[in-house]
């Protein structure tokens, strides 16, 4: 497949150094580089959360309620 491509300067520096190292042209470096990118692993970083138990100091059964004691209470913002 022929096609024009537009790289970035960070892309086209990679093409070029493989292929003043390689010996190789254009096409076959960016061939290269391309596949290497398709062949590596897709990693999703893990997130973890650190929780403590605090205890609880309300009964949260009923929002409701929950709601109504916030409402009543002075709280700065």
């Amino acid at each position: 497949m022929r096609t024009t491509l537009t790289l970035h300067d960070d892309v086209a520096a990679a093409v070029d150094r493989l292929r003043r190292s390689e010996g190789i042209g254009v096409s076959e470096a960016v061939n290269r580089l391309v596949r290497e990118g398709l062949a590596k692993p897709k990693t999703v970083p893990s997130y973890e959360h650190d929780s403590h138990d605090m205890g609880q100091k309300l009964d949260i059964t009923n929002i409701g309620d929950v709601i109504g004691l916030l409402d009543e209470t002075d709280l700065p913002c």
